[in-house]
């Protein structure tokens, strides 16, 4: 008997000869720029913060590792990376992070770059989880939490010693003092920051198109949540004369050069109040809100706090904190004959 052999056919690749290949070129590009032109404003506009986001989250990562990856390199490590870092650093939601996945994957392709599918599949296998998260899935629905002093003494309290704790612990009491976003705690510069008889006076600089502003941030009464004591232990303790504010500290306890990142000041202060045992989650802006909030419930007059903070006139988020500021303030409840 004949043994039967299957038969064993191979496609070769199509090879096109050189005007074939310019056509296809040419449809190629003349799709994507008909696609380009059909695409709402406001899908273009989010697909510029999501790589504003993937670039944000590049600089978070060669912090890290000390070596700078291109954006154009969407892999599987890279891609759930990112939606890790989007869950755990920026707090973000699922369906949040969902969308910055495909938004990172479109604009990475139009710029010729190569994005397998097992990346886009490996990202969603690792945001399903989230998705189940009943907190998770709140996320972005409210205000952030305002920090109260009672918080920042337990934050205290529980700084881990050496240079880390020291620089920690200023970052989030100057971000409060200053009522301060973290794009401006990550810009501030060491001899932007000057010590007078009263405090500090600090320069804040300008960052994302909005103006600089000097203010004044006072001792405090108590040493433990005081700003101003905090900022000055820093300060010797980095040997800090001129440069950035504040820098990243290897785990050996060596001083960087670099200043630290926005996305890092958010994560230091995030990890501070998770290390505390606080009952919310704090994020960059609880400080910001907490020095509102306080300043407003210590009868502090309203353009004092908004010179402080840096918000325009008619910052329907600033007057949102006022007004919760003021809920028990003369309560149109209270002592009307109950």
């Amino acid at each position: 008997m004949t043994d039967l052999v299957p038969c064993q056919s191979t496609t070769a690749p199509v090879v096109y000869d050189p005007a074939t290949l310019a056509v296809l070129a040419a449809m190629e590009q003349a799709a994507e720029e008909h696609l380009d032109a059909i695409r709402p404003h406001n899908t273009k506009r989010g697909y510029a913060n999501d790589w504003a986001l993937w670039a944000e989250f590049h600089d978070w990562l060669a912090e890290r590792t000390g070596h700078t990856l291109p954006l154009t390199a969407v892999t599987k490590g890279t891609l759930v990376g990112f939606v890790v870092w989007l869950d755990t650093i920026k707090l973000a939601a699922p369906n949040s992070i969902d969308r910055r996945i495909t938004g990172v994957t479109v604009t990475a392709r139009a710029q010729g770059a190569e994005v397998p599918k097992a990346a886009t599949v490996a990202a969603r296998q690792a945001l399903k989880p989230l998705k189940a998260d009943p907190e998770r899935v709140a996320r972005g629905r409210g205000k952030a939490a305002a920090v109260t002093p009672e918080q920042l003494r337990q934050m205290h309290a529980a700084v881990p010693a050496g240079l880390a704790g020291l620089r920690d612990r200023a970052l989030w009491l100057l971000t409060f003092g200053i009522a301060g976003r973290s794009a401006e705690v990550a810009a501030l510069r060491a001899e932007g920051i000057t010590l007078v008889s009263r405090g500090l006076d600090v320069h804040v600089p300008a960052v994302k198109g909005r103006p600089p502003r000097d203010v004044v941030v006072a001792y405090g009464k108590h040493p433990d949540t005081c700003p101003v004591r905090a900022w000055l232990t820093w300060k010797a303790a980095a040997g800090l004369t001129a440069g950035p504010a504040f820098l990243p500290i290897s785990v050996h306890g060596a001083v960087g050069t670099d200043p630290l990142s926005p996305a890092a000041c958010r994560e230091i202060i995030a990890r501070s109040a998770e290390r505390a045992g606080l009952s919310v989650r704090l994020t960059g802006h609880s400080m910001r809100a907490g020095f509102i909030t306080t300043s407003r419930q210590a009868g502090r007059r309203e353009e004092k706090i908004r010179a402080q903070s840096g918000h325009a006139a008619n910052s329907p988020v600033f007057w949102g904190y006022i007004q919760e500021a003021d809920r028990w303030s003369d309560a149109a409840s209270e002592d009307i004959g109950l």
